[in-house]
């Protein structure tokens, strides 16, 4: 538990890092960009973040819950803890082998989907979509390593990592898009691809340093490793060694493919639902409105990416193992996720009454008043009351993964593709017939991700009711008081700042506003 919190805390001052030296960098590449261009290098983005996706995420899940599939039971069989580690490394290779035909395959129905007009308006945009399928297929190549150390709750090695490649990234996009505009050379999304590729290979040079030194130390290899051997065989071709049937082609532990080919569906539903916005966005709008709201996902997301996004990793892997492990675990897991969960609370009274009005100023301030004006301001308001459902969401989603059976993952896969079906209806609505632009994708967001909310959380109580634990929804809600206070300073502050609208406000009053906000937040805080 300790060491789980450790690695939290890692993990969050990794985001917070590199979050840092993103943000600084993508200020700058602002003033060198186009909304189209930026919608664009979105798309290309999500094409990368699809075949990374689909390529490990339910692999990453099934290992994580190895202690559930017998573990312990492949370290008696195998002689030692150095096969529970050869087992792992040899799972984090089917990712590779998934990686290469998926990046063929999106590739070509992304090249596909594209117009003339688009590859007009951005250079090197074949080129760049090449550069971006090595760059995931370099990522992939480091998945053996960065399982075993997972398991290990080796997260130094992941901050250190991430953090390089990070850095690789910003400063190799930075500085292209800056020699190119210097040389007058038209380099397109060609910049966000070369950062990529940088990124792959940072992830790779570090993962290869560092888990060598940890197979070196436990005795496996990071090379695929045949786990079992051919036994002799009876008369009728039956083997003598029935424990070798765990091992799917002698290398790769049956029952962990077994649950990741289960969690597939799931995979695959929780991408669209999660990169939906932009699938729907891009197939209603055009590529400059795009970039409006690519630039208002980004920095709305800001906060879910450095705070939440660790805890629900961590979050996976805690209760994954408290479950396995301590001798009386359920009425731990329901104080803890139950804590977590007011903590939350109490962040979200924050960012719902100082959030709306606040992030219109903040965005005049950062990316300056052209971007301010262009409606993306307004976009970001409303997507400050879509994060605390994207928070809540996150964490419930993270415990259900760590108990559901393979029944259960199957049902909560039809249910997901359900709201996703009505997320697209509602985008539809918003989008074409009521014209809301990005806001209204973020409304559609927002009812998507309540009712999955709602569906975790009736699956939770029945599983915690089922043990004999409480879990209530009164241990979650605010006090009286607290909700109280955020409402009157929510209206105290509409009543008292000014927003960007069509005439930018000047930076000194941009300034001056968000004192405003600060001086009524500091007493709700």
């Amino acid at each position: 538990s300790a060491r789980a919190v450790r690695g939290a805390s890692l993990l969050i001052l990794l985001q917070v890092g590199s979050r840092a030296i993103t943000f600084v960098a993508n200020q700058l590449l602002l003033r060198f960009l186009t909304a189209q261009l930026l919608g664009v290098a979105t798309q290309l983005e999500v094409y990368y973040l699809t075949v990374i996706f689909f390529a490990r995420e339910s692999l990453r899940v099934a290992i994580q819950r190895q202690d559930d599939l017998g573990q312990d039971d492949l370290s008696k069989k195998n002689g030692g803890t150095n096969k529970t580690a050869q087992a792992v490394v040899n799972l984090g290779y089917v990712s590779v082998a998934l990686g290469i035909p998926l990046a063929l395959l999106f590739g070509r129905l992304y090249l596909s989907s594209l117009s003339e007009g688009t590859l007009a308006s951005a250079p090197y945009l074949v080129f760049s979509l090449y550069i971006y399928a090595l760059a995931a297929a370099l990522e992939l190549v480091s998945e053996p390593a960065f399982v075993v150390m997972q398991t290990r709750l080796q997260f130094g090695t992941r901050a250190v990592a991430e953090g390089v490649a990070t850095f690789a990234r910003c400063a190799v996009t930075l500085g292209a898009a800056i020699w190119g505009a210097h040389r007058g050379f038209e380099a397109g999304v060609l910049p966000f691809a070369l950062g990529q590729l940088s990124y792959g290979i940072g992830l790779l040079l570090v993962y290869a340093w560092r888990g060598a030194g940890l197979a070196r130390t436990e005795g496996f290899s990071l090379f695929p490793t045949r786990l079992s051997t051919n036994p002799p065989k009876t008369k009728k071709g039956e083997s003598t060694a029935p424990e070798n049937h765990e091992f799917a082609l002698s290398y790769f532990y049956r029952p962990t493919l077994q649950l990741a080919s289960s969690m597939m569906a799931q995979s695959v539903v929780k991408h669209i639902l999660t990169q939906g916005d932009t699938f729907l966005v891009s197939i209603l709008s055009t590529p400059t409105a795009q970039g409006v709201y690519a630039l208002a996902n980004n920095y709305g997301g800001l906060a879910a990416r450095l705070l939440f996004q660790p805890i629900e990793e961590s979050s996976r892997s805690y209760f994954s193992r408290l479950l396995a492990t301590a001798p009386t675990p359920h009425a731990l897991a329901a104080t803890s996720l139950l804590s977590l969960l007011k903590l939350y609370t109490l962040l979200s009274l924050l960012i719902t009454a100082l959030g709306p009005p606040a992030a219109p100023l903040l965005l005049a301030l950062v990316a300056g008043p052209r971007w301010a004006a262009s409606g993306a301001g307004a976009t970001l308001a409303a997507y400050m009351w879509y994060l605390p459902l994207l928070a809540f969401n996150g964490v419930l989603e993270a415990f259900v993964a760590s108990v559901a059976t393979e029944a259960q993952v199957h049902r909560q896969s039809a249910w997901m593709g359900a709201f996703s079906l009505g997320f697209a209806g509602a985008g539809y609505v918003f989008l074409r017939v009521l014209g809301w632009g990005a806001e209204g994708l973020v409304v559609a967001n927002g009812i998507n991700m309540a009712c999955r909310i709602v569906w975790c959380w009736v699956f939770i109580t029945g599983y915690f009711r089922g043990k004999g634990v409480g879990f209530s929804i009164g241990d979650v809600l605010p006090r009286p008081a607290g909700l109280g206070a955020a409402v009157v300073a929510a209206a105290v502050v509409k009543r008292l700042t000014l927003v960007p609208g069509e005439s930018p406000l000047a930076m000194r009053q941009v300034i001056g506003e968000l004192v405003k906000v600060a001086a009524v937040g500091l007493p709700l805080l």
